[in-house]
């Protein structure tokens, strides 16, 4: 029996994908051209589709627009090669230096919270701080059963919703819009941050004008996070670390959030005895 073996969406073509990316970026193609270093008429070509590109010249466009490993091994499938980057389990014995290196940088910020976190704000760990300030609020199991049910623990879906860290926040109209127009800008990168966008955006209460990026003068050079419970207010900057050359999917999506105390009176909260 015959069968058929359906195209690919025209949207999944190689020569599509280079050419939305570069206009989405506002790169013109000279200045594309000369990045990744070749000619004008080459990347043209490239982009009517006119010549097929090799499997070094899809990286080297990939690298010239900093895309992230997943979509790097997206245009190679798109241009008819096979994936390059693995996506290895943390827990894999070929990801030993990275859970060390890990491990190591949440132990070292203690008294101060961290959280290890994928690409969909998913928490894959956190330090013995993160659950002392959660249980400021509350049994943090049961705080965490509330935001997300029985997936795992997500920061954003602990932030934004109605149940979880949002009734406490006492600058949300400021924090509010920053937070979502970074996850917005994440998850045109990510399925999974997608889906979880998604969801924090349907929650009641979530004014329609914060998926905008909206301007405001700035007061301080880091937005602060204040959260307050009675008459106790803290105040925390927020720090991303993420691995400087990944190799690997999962290396590449993991961040580590780490809170810094934004005055004295938090920082000395924070070094109390358990």
């Amino acid at each position: 029996m015959n069968q058929t073996i359906a195209a690919a969406p025209a949207d999944q073509h190689f020569p599509h994908l280079l050419r939305e990316r570069r206009r989405g970026t506002g790169y013109s193609q000279m200045t594309l051209a000369a990045d990744a270093g070749l000619s004008q008429r080459h990347l043209s070509f490239l982009e009517s589709n006119k010549a097929r590109p090799s499997r070094a010249m899809v990286l080297q466009l990939a690298e010239a627009l900093a895309l992230p490993l997943r979509e790097r091994n997206r245009w190679l499938i798109a241009a008819g090669f096979a994936p390059l980057f693995a996506e290895r389990p943390l827990h894999s014995p070929d990801m030993a230096s990275i859970k060390l290196a890990l491990d190591l940088l949440l132990k070292q910020q203690e008294p101060y919270p961290a959280v290890v976190l994928d690409a969909g704000w998913n928490i894959l760990q956190a330090n013995e701080a993160t659950h002392r300030l959660l249980s400021v609020f509350g049994d943090p199991s049961a705080l965490w059963q509330r935001v997300s049910g029985d997936g795992p623990p997500n920061l954003m879906k602990l932030t934004f919703h109605p149940e979880g860290l949002r009734p406490y926040i006492k600058n949300l109209d400021e924090l509010g819009p920053g937070l979502l127009a970074r996850a917005i800008r994440e998850a045109r990168e990510n399925e999974a941050a997608a889906t979880v966008l998604a969801t924090v955006l349907a929650y009641p209460g979530i004014p329609a004008r914060w998926r905008l990026a909206e301007v405001w003068t700035p007061l301080a050079p880091v937005l602060p996070t204040r959260v307050g419970i009675g008459e106790v207010t803290l105040s925390f900057i927020t720090m991303l670390a993420s691995f400087g050359t990944p190799l690997d999917l999962t290396a590449d999506n993991l961040r580590v959030e780490i809170l810094f105390p934004a005055d004295g009176f938090t920082d000395n909260f924070l070094r109390r005895p358990a």
